[in-house]
């Protein structure tokens, strides 16, 4: 039993040895890529086109959010920032872009998209980037790089904000625009119906969130909700 062990701990070790050494024989030959990557997402002028205006909209939630609680960590707006985006959105383009792409993922090419992911996260995270004997390859292969990378965010984060507010008429005409333009490459019946179990399954925190907001209840959007949940509810 502790040989079979010690075996599957020595394949595992000559795997990950295998997927260091060739991603550090390609670091210098990938460099220029990933900083083009991380260049391109992390900034506002660089894009070759006009920042979508759904992430002011969102970055511009977010401050309001903390200005209303009092927050004045800027860490906090930071990670909210980051947790909403980068982490939720481009993490899982750059580890998966069979999900974009019509390509096959090796498992070498996962492996060395894991370790740009690695280093995706660690660019985002407001925490001091320690590394010790026993830190990761992962970890390792782009440590330098990284106050860099952290620098780019953080400049990205402040552009944003000092951008001109979007008013919710414009944000509410920009989503009718996107739906018509777009409106033939999606099933919306199946992206309300997942929104539908989503909001059945927390019905009672929504709609107590709603009669909170004085916005919410100017609206009446408890109201509509109720009346959309109803509806579904009769057609399902």
């Amino acid at each position: 039993m502790v040989s079979e062990i010690y075996l599957t701990r020595l394949l595992a070790t000559k795997v990950v040895r295998h997927v260091v050494r060739h991603v550090v024989r390609h670091v210098g030959t990938l460099q220029k890529f990933v900083d083009d990557l991380f260049e391109t997402v992390f900034s506002t002028a660089h894009r070759g086109s006009a920042l979508p205006l759904a992430i002011k909209y969102m970055f511009d939630f977010l401050d309001e959010q903390a200005d209303k609680r009092q927050i004045s960590d800027p860490d906090v707006r930071h990670t909210w920032k980051s947790n909403c985006l980068p982490l939720r959105f481009w993490v899982n383009v750059i580890k998966n872009p069979q999900f974009v792409f019509d390509i096959h993922k090796s498992s070498i090419t996962d492996a060395c998209l894991s370790v740009v992911a690695q280093t995706f996260m660690d660019s985002c995270s407001t925490s001091e980037h320690r590394l010790g004997k026993d830190s990761p390859s992962n970890k390792l292969l782009y440590a330098k790089d990284i106050p860099n990378y952290k620098s780019w965010v953080e400049r990205y984060y402040r552009d944003i904000a000092k951008m001109p507010s979007i008013s919710d008429q414009d944000m509410d005409a920009y989503l009718v625009e996107q739906s018509r333009l777009h409106g033939t490459e999606f099933n919306t019946l199946s992206a309300l119906s997942e929104l539908y179990f989503y909001i059945n399954k927390y019905k009672e925190e929504i709609l107590t969130a709603l009669d909170r907001d004085g916005y919410c209840r100017k609206h009446k959007l408890r109201h509509k909700l109720e009346q959309a949940i109803n509806l579904m509810s009769g057609s399902s």
